[in-house]
């Protein structure tokens, strides 16, 4: 039997499964369900709840001391974080490091603030880019871009706004990663739900979307 079930037992005609952000599992059953059904149900969908699972974790942050030594991520590649006491503060990516020069080398929050301005700069030029060549396939009017940290979502769109969202996490991501989320968004635009339309024109202009996804998810 898996971990961290909740099992709700109500007067309802369907069993639902859900898996939260967290990783709890929460299975709703009709009253009349028995336990050797339930446990049926939890073996059959095993590997969906635990792939759920590597899905919302792949959200966790690891906290950062931002130390020399330390290591980041950027378009999939990995660069060792080197500090630099400097009266002039930046953050530039050289020779394998990503370099921070900071006035107090011990002020934690103020090298955070400046990696997160660094890799939101970056964010900007390269989802703009890759948001202006793959509208050139969809053809849709685009009237608001924010790039965030979302907890769950790599990206989101509403349709009816034409707004997109882009998780800043994603900076960190192949390039072909990215590409496949904002294409993914943009698609959207047209077709609003998951339906075979959907993945249908999704194929069509990017064959390998699935390896994409499955990269994604694996980094």
């Amino acid at each position: 039997m898996l971990e961290n079930i909740l099992i709700i037992k109500k007067d309802v005609k369907n069993i639902t499964l859900k898996v939260k952000p967290s990783g709890e599992v929460i299975l709703t059953i009709p009253k009349t369900i028995s336990d050797d059904h339930i446990e049926f149900v939890l073996e059959k969908r095993a590997k969906w709840i635990e792939q759920k699972k590597e899905f919302f974790a792949s959200f966790q942050i690891n906290e950062k001391e931002y130390v020399s030594g330390e290591d980041f991520k950027y378009l999939g590649k990995s660069y060792r974080l080197k500090v630099i006491e400097s009266k002039k503060e930046s953050v530039k990516l050289q020779k394998g490091y990503l370099e921070i020069y900071v006035k107090n080398r011990e002020d934690l929050k103020q090298k955070q603030n400046l990696v997160y301005e660094w890799y939101y700069e970056k964010a900007l030029l390269h989802f703009f880019n890759i948001l202006k060549e793959f509208n050139k396939i969809v053809k849709q009017e685009i009237k608001d871009v924010k790039i965030r940290q979302m907890k769950t979502r790599w990206g989101s769109c509403n349709p009816h706004k034409s707004y997109i969202n882009l998780n800043i996490e994603l900076i960190k991501k192949p390039k072909i990663c990215i590409e496949y989320v904002i294409f993914h968004e943009l698609v959207h635009l047209i077709y609003p739900n998951h339906s075979k339309q959907f993945y249908d024109y999704l194929s069509v202009y990017m064959s390998d979307w699935e390896k994409r996804k499955e990269i994604l998810e694996r980094m």
